[in-house]
């Protein structure tokens, strides 16, 4: 346990701290405008304290500090370490569902529209997020008509280049044909860019577009012409009618609503562009510290807006309490920006609605998630408590990290590393390897030089200054596991023995014809009891293994197999053969080409194509 650092030595300036466990593992990064008086609150009484900060107190081995010149800097300082670290302890804003976005390729040639989920990638703009796919395939319907953009994919849009022919979008005025040239390139980004407009909120200008042009058309007597711009105007029209008026036409707004109790809180966020509510998204905060509601709408913004904002930083943000250092955080987010945002709370009129309205969708969402995290919590719980008794574990393994092999006839070996925390899957901490030093179909050895490899990396970063460790090995499993039987435990012993690591880490191993587990010093199996907790979580964690290594295995497989007949010839480098391969429509169209075929490529020299002539057809 943490003990208080000697009187004088800590400094009355701002900057951040970092409480840290035994093997160097930062468990919280705070800020301070005196670290001196902010650290001698976290040392008085603790039955006072907040049950998950006298829990951090505990795990916490010692505590670090960085001293800066002012607030504003702490502030990124503690950003900075938050986000390199990813600390147990801080306020995590864990989505309550991956939302999905209306997505827009802008750096494909013929920009896309489709349906997104997951991190924002550059080049693509993002619309939403949106309660469900199924919203935006409504609104996409509704919209392509109107704005015929392509929502095929990439190796659709080449086959039917190669073709020359449409696809069925195209037929029924969905798709404006890009594929087949029935478009060109100007009409084509400014029908991408009257969608974005449309989607972004700004449908002003585009319906008054629409409504010219049925009135040109219905005055020239074209009368099923101005049908067709009529029935276009209704779809624009349907789609602002969704998009929920909240504000003036020039109006960026967030809104933000907190729902919770003393140990987690349902965050809800309203994202209003030009006046109009065009996405959503809600997160669960787990309450770390003892904060007041200011404090926790703090905690909120900062994280929310830290990290990838969907929308990016408006120019207003509406919360329900005014944060304890709003001038802080104001200056902080009007230089993400560029120009000055406010931060406020609503006193009267459509805005003070919208946000009781966003605090009450939290209010509900909060109720569902207890309903749901009741179940989730208690179950996991439940395993590794089970486990720690049935294996004869000295703690439960709140980390557990699961070892498997995959090959096929000794070729491509690879092995698996998946780490399970408290229950839940890592999948930041995965690790894939490469079998080296094994000739043939040798599971023992490949098991063998994945574990040494594994734990070696971790003693060498033991032995680093914690400020030196890379982060990747750093830390001890509290569970090893295997996928196998007894030879497969029996390896594990050998390693952890030879590496003097039997005491620290204990080893398992799961056999899946029985679902036996081994355990050293026992020559019998344990036999979990069937719909046990524990041998649920040992199940996951076991496929997850396998599931990781096969589809390791297959990618090699796949890239030495699909690779073979190209790779090595003069002239041809990853970048042509890349391009060569996407234009022909693959490797096997390449092998069927004449030669005549590839020396029509402008690109490609005729002595490269004659060179890939003769390598696909060096059988014949």
């Amino acid at each position: 346990m943490i003990e208080r650092p000697p009187a004088g030595t800590v400094p009355d300036v701002p900057g951040s701290y970092q409480f840290k466990d035994i093997d160097g593992r930062v468990l919280y990064v705070g800020k301070a405008k005196s670290l001196r008086h902010r650290l001698n609150s976290y040392f008085g009484r603790r039955d006072g304290m907040a049950v998950r900060t006298a829990q951090m107190l505990e795990a916490a081995e010692s505590v670090e500090w960085i001293q800066v010149s002012n607030e504003l800097e702490a502030l990124m300082l503690e950003f900075s370490l938050i986000q390199e670290h990813s600390p147990r302890f801080n306020i995590d804003l864990k989505d309550d569902k991956s939302y999905p976005f209306l997505a827009v390729t802008l750096d494909h040639e013929w920009p896309r529209a489709m349906v997104m989920r997951g991190r924002h990638r550059r080049g693509v703009r993002y619309f939403g997020p949106y309660g469900s796919a199924g919203a935006i395939r409504e609104t996409l319907d509704l919209l392509l008509r109107t704005f015929p953009i392509r929502t095929c994919s990439d190796n659709k849009l080449e086959a039917h280049r190669r073709l020359g022919r449409p696809c069925l979008l195209f037929h029924i005025e969905k798709c404006s044909g890009p594929c087949v040239g029935e478009v060109g390139r100007e009409d084509y980004d400014g029908i991408v860019a009257d969608l974005s407009r449309v989607l972004g909120g700004d449908t002003d200008e585009v319906q008054s577009r629409l409504v010219d042009e049925m009135e040109v058309a219905s005055a020239g007597l074209e009368f099923e012409a101005a049908a067709r711009w009529r029935d276009r105007l209704g779809s624009v029209r349907k789609v602002a009618e969704r998009q929920q008026m909240v504000g003036t036409r020039n109006e960026d707004i967030d809104v933000f609503g907190l729902s919770g109790d003393d140990l987690e809180a349902s965050v809800q966020v309203f994202y209003v562009r030009r006046g109009r509510v065009i996405g959503r998204k809600g997160f669960v905060v787990d309450r770390i510290e003892d904060l007041s509601p200011e404090e926790l709408v703090g905690e909120v913004v900062a994280a929310h807006y830290r990290g990838d904002p969907p929308q990016g930083v408006p120019r207003e943000v509406l919360v329900p309490d005014l944060p304890a250092e709003v001038e802080l955080l104001g200056e902080w987010l009007s230089g993400e920006r560029g120009t000055r945002v406010r931060i406020r709370v609503p006193q009267r009129g459509d805005k003070r609605a919208l946000q009781e309205t966003v605090t009450r969708n939290a209010d509900e969402e909060f109720v569902r998630h207890r309903l749901r995290r009741a179940t989730d919590h208690n179950s996991r719980a439940r395993a590794l408590n089970e486990l720690q008794q049935a294996l004869g574990l000295p703690e439960a393994p709140l980390r557990i990290e699961c070892f498997d092999m995959s090959h096929l006839q000794g070729t491509d070996y690879v092995g698996s590393m998946v780490v399970f925390e408290d229950g839940l899957a890592k999948k930041a901490d995965y690790r894939r390897f490469k079998v080296r030093g094994v000739p043939g179909n040798d599971d023992y050895a490949a098991m063998e030089e994945v574990l040494t490899r594994r734990l070696t990396a971790y003693l060498e970063e033991a032995a680093l200054p914690v400020v030196e460790r890379p982060g990747r090995f750093s830390y001890p499993p509290q569970l090893l596991l295997v996928d196998g039987g007894i030879g497969q435990l029996g390896v594990a012993k050998r390693v952890t023995a030879e590496l003097g690591l039997t005491e620290q880490i204990p080893v398992a191993a799961l056999a899946k014809r029985f679902e036996e587990v081994f355990v050293p010093g026992r020559s019998d199996p344990i036999l979990m009891p069937r719909g046990s907790e524990a041998l649920y979580l040992l199940q996951r964690v076991r496929d997850e293994s396998h599931r990781f290594a096969v589809a390791y295995h297959r990618q090699l497989r796949s890239r030495r197999m699909t690779g073979s007949v190209l790779d090595g010839i003069p002239g041809l480098g990853p970048a042509r053969r890349k391009r060569l391969t996407k234009e022909m429509g693959g490797v096997h169209a390449v092998q069927r080409a004449t030669l005549a075929d590839l020396r029509e490529l402008s690109w490609l020299p005729d002595v490269v194509a004659e060179a890939v002539y003769a390598r696909a057809h060096r059988e014949e």
